[in-house]
């Protein structure tokens, strides 16, 4: 039995008080054709053996990951893991841990945090970053908000090139914060004229690289154009193995680096908990959400590590805080910090390379299938190809075919009829040649 100890006089009583006549009103945010107008159809209850069963059956229905050819991206990424990243994370001081608020019990988390800080600041070429956030987009629709505080102003620039999921998640912040923002279009090519879209009154561009399709670009003209109108250039990544192989966009001028860390360090696990990484630059470092760990000397000189310039809400007064994001990703910024060591900077580029010639494989190989074309002149381990069919009805059969072979665009641009026949299809470090030639294999029955 549910315990429910409000009565309807508590309810009506409460009401009055935040000033609302009914309780559907608390809703308001929430689109009517997305609330519940009745309960869901689900069984009332079921024992525990029973629950377990069903959900056990449903489960099975799933395709793993590693159970066959996989290439999936656009965002979320299978990379090998090395067993040594989940035993060490598991360790009893690391699982557990809370809020580091007291540095002198709480100094490995710290340390580890001001590592991670370190890792992502070489890895972005940017001069300060916080102890982590959410995910990527979260991480991108917070570097919109500090571009905001930055500027003074409220126009956002969003390119066509940006991951659609992170354009939403930007695109919410910004209504609800009554802020404004310009998204061009889907930008499939990789030729976009973003110069044009900005002016005087733009605080931030926000430009993906590699872009959601997988198109390399170049960030140094669209960083002259922003900071001659006086905007800033926010640069976004989803794939962090990237940052191995080409140029950090701290030295080509972006002002703010956001982006997912999912790739190192931590599996798929069917959508998150991921790490979302923020760096900036020194000088903007008061407005930047999130920790920040610092480090510094005891009484007795000796090196230590503690939160500074908190600029969290639950440090100072909520009107003043940069953010209300409540924590970070601690336990997945672990397991990137520790992947990323064990890796160093020539494991790091190792990985990024053979990333990059699977992909250059992979290409030659799709292209190769009759009435497939890639669309990609540069991409790093992820590019888009043409399929002479709707992506989505492909990428289902070639499942039924024990092959995962990418993101249909359809999915995350349902309203993009133009396209449908478009698929975004990742490869990395886990790929062989035996994948690839059943997926080419596949593809050529399927069409």
């Amino acid at each position: 039995m549910r315990y429910l100890p409000h009565t309807e006089a508590d309810r009506e009583t409460m009401l009055a008080r935040i000033g609302v006549d009914a309780i559907d009103a608390l809703f308001a945010d929430i689109p009517a054709d997305k609330r519940l107008t009745a309960p869901l159809d689900l069984p009332l209850s079921k024992s525990e053996i029973e629950v377990e069963r069903l959900l056990g059956a449903m489960a099975a229905r799933n395709v793993a990951a590693g159970a066959v050819p996989f290439f999936v991206g656009a965002g979320a990424y299978r990379h090998h893991v090395p067993a040594s990243v989940d035993h060490l994370i598991q360790r009893s001081e690391f699982l557990t841990s809370y809020t580091p608020y007291q540095p002198e019990i709480a100094q490995g988390t710290l340390q580890y945090l001001f590592e991670f800080q370190t890792q992502v600041a070489n890895l972005t070429g940017m001069e300060v970053a916080n102890a982590s956030m959410y995910d990527g987009s979260t991480a991108t629709a917070e570097a919109v908000l500090m571009a905001h505080r930055v500027t003074k102003r409220s126009k956002a620039v969003l390119s066509g090139g940006l991951h659609p999921q992170y354009r939403s998640v930007v695109r919410t912040i910004s209504r609800t914060a009554s802020d404004d923002y310009s998204e061009l279009p889907p930008d499939p090519t990789g030729t976009e004229a973003i110069l044009d879209a900005i002016d005087g009154e733009t605080s931030c561009v926000v430009v993906q690289t590699p872009s959601f399709y997988g198109h390399l670009v170049d960030l140094r003209p669209i960083a002259e154009k922003a900071h001659a109108n006086g905007a800033l250039l926010i640069a976004v990544f989803t794939e962090a193995v990237a940052l191995g192989a080409i140029e950090p966009p701290g030295p080509q001028g972006a002002d703010i680096v956001v982006g997912e860390g999912q790739s190192i360090g931590n599996p798929l696990t069917f959508g998150g908990p991921y790490v979302g990484l923020f760096a900036t630059r020194q000088k903007f470092v008061r407005q930047m959400p999130g920790r920040l760990c610092g480090e510094t000397v005891d009484a007795e000189g000796r090196r230590g590590f503690v939160l500074t310039l908190s600029t969290r809400e639950q440090h100072i007064r909520r009107d003043k805080a940069t953010s209300n994001i409540c924590t970070n990703s601690g336990l997945c910024a672990l397991a990137f910090t520790i992947h990323l060591s064990l890796l160093g900077e020539a494991g790091l580029t190792k990985l990024a390379a053979l990333n990059h010639a699977n992909a250059v494989k992979l290409a030659e190989t799709l292209s190769q299938v009759p009435g497939v074309s890639v669309l990609n002149d540069s991409f790093f381990n992820e590019f888009t190809v043409r399929l002479p069919k709707p992506a989505a009805a492909v990428a289902e059969a070639l499942a039924a075919k024990g092959v995962l072979a990418g993101v249909p665009v359809s999915r995350l641009e349902p309203e993009a009829p133009e396209l449908a026949d478009l698929m975004v299809v990742a490869a990395t470090e886990i790929n062989t040649d035996a994948d690839r030639a059943a997926y080419a294999a596949a593809l050529v029955e399927v069409l």
